[in-house]
């Protein structure tokens, strides 16, 4: 779902830099403010997997392919303020270090994925919870759809710039982009309902606040760190085929507006200068999961200092 530059127009470009600059400025005032500093750590290792999570593209159907966004499992673990400081590091980190997803559309991409991506799944999942009480079912089920319908929103989303932009009409570009995320919608739902399990069995205070913690924040740090670096060195094995987007232009014929980047530094998720392309890519999973967990942990580090002074 990462939109490059040339699939927006340049006044849908800058609204979406505009907004999401007032809304993430938001979040890091509430991060500054409501953050326990022991979660700090937490948000940086989170950060670390949910960018090795998303190398691992799984395939869909009829050639496509998708891989997990993590706005809701974020929102779930840490609450959406925080949560958008995790997606606005790992869409951040992407576009600069990776490539992936345009600059002049960094806004954009922002928006749908570390905003509405977040929002909805923080709000799906809250409002399943009180639904559905305490039953103990309840966390996974709610994860699941709260999930399916954060990536199936920010496709939307991503369907109604392509169509104010002039690329996709909305008629076309709402059901394609809406029908084939419904699907990946799916993949990330079972992954977020299977880490929210996993997290209510080692960590349950993290996920249910009147529970007790069966495993110190170490272990929780160096749990999340090694999955990380496991998702990392899997990423070789992720799906070759395009993304829902990459397909949606496809099919849509819109594929060629695509600008190729401003600048290059490890362009497609592959170390420059290593011949063996797995390796590679390996090594440029380590790398950014390493980065994005550090520019996470310094952002609200930074954050809460600051408030701390004031």
């Amino acid at each position: 779902m990462h939109i490059p530059d040339g699939f927006l127009s340049v006044p849908v470009s800058i609204l979406f830099w505009v907004v999401s600059i007032i809304v993430i400025g938001y979040a890091l005032r509430r991060v500054s403010r409501e953050l326990d500093e022991r979660k700090v750590p937490l948000l940086a290792v989170l950060a670390a997997v949910i960018f090795a999570g998303q190398m691992l593209n799984f395939t869909v159907t009829g050639g496509t392919s998708g891989h997990l966004l993590g706005a809701t499992l974020a929102a779930a673990l840490l609450g959406p303020w925080a949560a958008m400081v995790v997606m606005t590091s790992v869409v951040s980190i992407q576009a600069l270090l990776f490539q992936d997803g345009g600059i002049l559309v960094l806004g954009a991409n922002l928006f749908n994925m570390a905003i509405v991506g977040v929002l909805v799944g923080y709000g799906a999942y809250q409002l399943l919870l009180r639904a559905f009480g305490n039953r103990r079912w309840a966390l996974p089920v709610s994860g699941f759809v709260a999930a399916w319908l954060s990536i199936v929103i920010a496709a939307l989303m991503c369907a109604l710039q392509l169509a104010a932009s002039g690329t996709s009409p909305a008629n076309v570009s709402v059901p394609a982009m809406g029908g084939i995320h419904a699907l990946i919608g799916i993949g990330e739902g079972l992954i977020t309902a299977g880490a929210l399990v996993f997290v209510l069995a080692a960590r349950p205070d993290l996920v249910a606040p009147a529970a007790k913690a069966t495993a110190g924040q170490k272990a929780l740090w160096i749990g999340g760190v090694a999955l990380a670096m496991v998702l990392a060195v899997l990423s070789p094995l992720a799906s070759a085929y395009p993304d829902g987007l990459e397909w949606v232009a496809e099919q849509q014929g819109f594929l060629e507006a695509a600008r190729e980047p401003l600048y290059n530094i490890i362009p497609d998720y592959v170390f420059p200068g290593i011949a063996n392309e797995a390796v590679a890519t390996i090594v440029a999973g380590v790398l950014g999961a390493l980065v994005v967990a550090a520019a996470a942990y310094l952002v609200a580090q930074g954050v809460r200092h600051r408030a701390m002074q004031q």
